[in-house]
């Protein structure tokens, strides 16, 4: 073999070898965002099963105007969720409106990022006055 058949040779495997590694990056990329969207899914599921409709408006509008709150919100509602709290009830809009209500007065008396016990504590509030209505 001369040089040029080897460099004919290189160059073609490493081609092969970029494609290879593209095709890697790609479909490890679309498996994430599939794993990512499939995990969105099944928030929203859970999220429609605990909400009545009107509920579940509230929180959209909340999540398209607040994201953060409204992500914050979706977590707490789902955690209550998968400890029970709800029972196989749903949570109507009054209800909602006195989440809203807690956890606005839980953020506004402190500016920074609630901390673990902020949040377990605010998560028995809710809990407690959801059961009693």
């Amino acid at each position: 073999m001369t040089d040029s058949e080897l460099d004919a040779i290189r160059a073609k495997r490493l081609v092969e070898l970029q494609q290879q590694q593209t095709s890697s990056n790609k479909n490890s990329q679309s498996s994430a965002e599939e794993k990512q969207q499939q995990q969105e899914d099944m928030r929203n599921t859970m999220l429609s099963s605990l909400l009545t409709q009107e509920a579940r408006a509230r929180l959209n509008m909340i999540a398209l105007t607040k994201p953060e709150k409204g992500r914050m919100i979706e977590d707490i509602l789902i955690q209550n969720a998968r400890r029970g709290a709800f029972g196989s009830r749903k949570v109507s809009e009054e209800q909602f409106i006195g989440l809203l209500e807690q956890v606005s007065k839980a953020t506004e008396k402190k500016p920074k990022l609630i901390s673990i016990d902020d949040e377990l504590h605010l998560i028995l509030i809710l809990i407690n006055t959801i059961l009693k209505k």
